[in-house]
């Protein structure tokens, strides 16, 4: 099993919820996260002084899946959440040990 963490645009939310659904994704866990990357923040202008905003905003999207459906999913966030353009985000995979579902102690693949 393993778990992916997707850093994507808030705006793409709703366009990849609805992709994953069209693969059969069903759960995943959504945070609302600040960052930055290679773009380094930019600069903005509020009542004529001009600031520096070093943290975008930021969506972090995390799903636990089997191994066989990883390249899939990943697939999915590509296609689902490119512009083309910088501070599109980043994908990262982790192994995961168990998972057990709380309400009935389910492990492994039956937890997902």
């Amino acid at each position: 099993m393993k778990k992916i963490e997707a850093i994507i645009k808030p705006f793409k939310l709703d366009g990849l919820k609805e992709a994953f659904s069209s693969i059969g994704i069903h759960g995943m866990t959504v945070t609302e996260v600040k960052g930055f990357g290679r773009q380094k923040g930019h600069k903005e202008v509020y009542r004529g002084a001009e600031y520096v905003v070093d943290f975008i905003p930021k969506t972090k999207v995390e799903i636990v899946a089997n191994d066989d459906q990883i390249e899939q999913i990943i697939e999915t966030i590509i296609g689902a959440v490119n512009t083309g353009k910088i501070g599109d985000g980043k994908i990262f995979i982790l192994p995961v040990e168990e998972v057990v579902r709380v309400r009935t102690g389910e492990k492994g693949k039956e937890a997902i």
